[in-house]
């Protein structure tokens, strides 16, 4: 766009240089080994494959149940106690490193954006293009991101409703300086909660802004510098942004889209099926962390340790309060105290992977032109989300049966302003919204 060449002369982006695919070159690993998988045995007999993956993170809220399972020492319990988490610094070097794989220094798994095994599977993210198969095991989590603005807007007050911005964004597109908002990765849950926060109040995502991909740990100084004028993404970078006096929060998330996907434990699909009893056994002990993270009275515990230098590396306080359920708008916005708006890891089904969840993620990505009209969405859903493996998981955990989806489907879900997915006619979904490529 010339928009975009013109404006990035006039104002520069703080970025992280060096986080490339090549980073993932210099990661210290080897190939996984069978030489401890029989000492080993999960929950219900099974030999484990191997005790070891190299499972990737972003040093954020939604990895606590990764950190808790290693901290906790459930690895170990469910008979792969050589389980390493390897922090990355963007979701673009963690698609590099998955791309790699664990035999290169890369990575066997990771934490994702829900449609980024999607894209990596269809290659049209990848190096090359080289499809990348991808298996989807268990949701990380549900709500826990949000929307905020810079100090510049805050006459502007903006909440839910984004046209309270479109004034403002015609001035400046008309004067050829767009607005700029930024999110973690294109395609990706920040990405398209953005668009549609935007799009819903009459702002076009791709004519009127300019969208931006900027790591997470980057967004808050670049606000400072006012080179981004808002962004998406989880925390702690919004608390963070309201701590240090730089904005406001117009939204969390869990206002636009209740209890709305996020985060994904996904896998390369040749390692899984290497490897099924030890991929059932992460996933095992994965949910035991999501159940221990979804307890309020641990939920403090768990802020303190995400917080740590290996982890998330922030101050407590840009962690404990949206996890404890007391939410600061940083704005005329009241504070909230005990809000059901927070991130969930376990309750309300938080942990299993939706297939219509999925879906409204390909059919988002199709919106916007960043994935072909005549994908077979179902067929690429089948393949990629391994919601069996996580059945099969609770079966051995013997969950109760009501904590246990009886479907693949959530239903039909209904969005901030009123707008309705259902899963089963997304193209009628599709054809009702207003902004959009296809």
């Amino acid at each position: 766009m010339k928009h975009l060449a013109n404006n990035l002369s006039r104002r520069k982006f703080i970025l992280t240089t060096g986080a490339t695919a090549i980073g993932g070159l210099l990661l210290k690993g080897c190939s996984p080994s069978n030489n401890q998988s029989a000492t080993y045995a999960n929950i219900n007999g099974s030999g484990i494959e191997i005790t070891k993956a190299r499972i990737g993170f972003i040093g954020q809220t939604d990895a606590a149940p990764l950190v808790i399972a290693k901290v906790k020492e459930l690895f170990k319990k469910y008979g792969v106690p050589d389980v390493e988490l390897v922090k990355q610094p963007s979701w673009a070097v963690t698609r590099d490193n998955l791309q790699i794989g664990s035999a290169g220094g890369g990575l066997d798994g990771a934490m994702l954006l829900s449609p980024m095994p999607y894209h990596m599977s269809m290659g049209t993210i990848t190096v090359n293009n080289k499809k990348l198969p991808m298996y989807i095991v268990a949701r990380m989590n549900t709500g826990g991101q949000g929307i905020s603005l810079g100090n510049l807007y805050r006459d502007a007050n903006v909440g839910l409703d984004s046209s309270k911005l479109k004034d403002r964004v015609d001035r400046q597109k008309a004067a050829g300086n767009y607005l700029r908002f930024a999110h973690t990765f294109k395609g990706g849950n920040s990405d398209l909660l953005l668009r549609y926060w935007l799009a819903s109040g009459g702002i076009n995502p791709d004519k009127d802004v300019i969208s931006l991909v900027v790591p997470g740990s980057q967004l808050v100084p670049n606000i400072k510098v006012n080179s981004v004028d808002g962004f998406c993404v989880g925390d702690p970078w919004h608390v963070r942004l309201i701590n240090q006096k730089l904005g406001y929060s117009a939204l969390v998330t869990n206002e636009l889209w209740q209890n709305h996907p996020e985060k994904a434990l996904s896998f390369r699909s040749d390692w899984v099926d290497r490897h099924p009893n030890a991929t059932k056994a992460i996933v095992q002990a994965l949910m035991e962390a999501q159940q221990w993270c979804d307890k309020p009275e641990n939920r403090l515990e768990m802020a303190k340790d995400i917080s740590a230098p290996e982890w998330a590396k922030v101050p407590v306080k840009d962690v404990q309060d949206r996890l404890t359920g007391r939410i600061d708008y940083g704005s005329s916005r009241p504070t909230v105290e005990k809000s059901p708006n927070i991130m969930r890891y376990w309750d309300n089904y938080a942990s299993y992977p939706f297939k219509s969840h999925d879906l409204w993620f390909l059919t988002e990505n199709v919106r916007w032109g960043q994935i072909p009209q005549n994908t077979d969405l179902k067929q690429i859903i089948d393949r990629v989300n391994r919601e069996d493996i996580w059945r099969a998981a609770a079966k051995d955990l013997k969950l109760a049966a009501a904590q246990i989806p009886a479907t693949t489907s959530r239903g039909i879900e209904t969005f901030f302003d009123g707008v309705k997915f259902d899963p089963e006619n997304p193209s009628k979904y599709l054809q009702s919204l207003k902004i959009k490529q296809v």
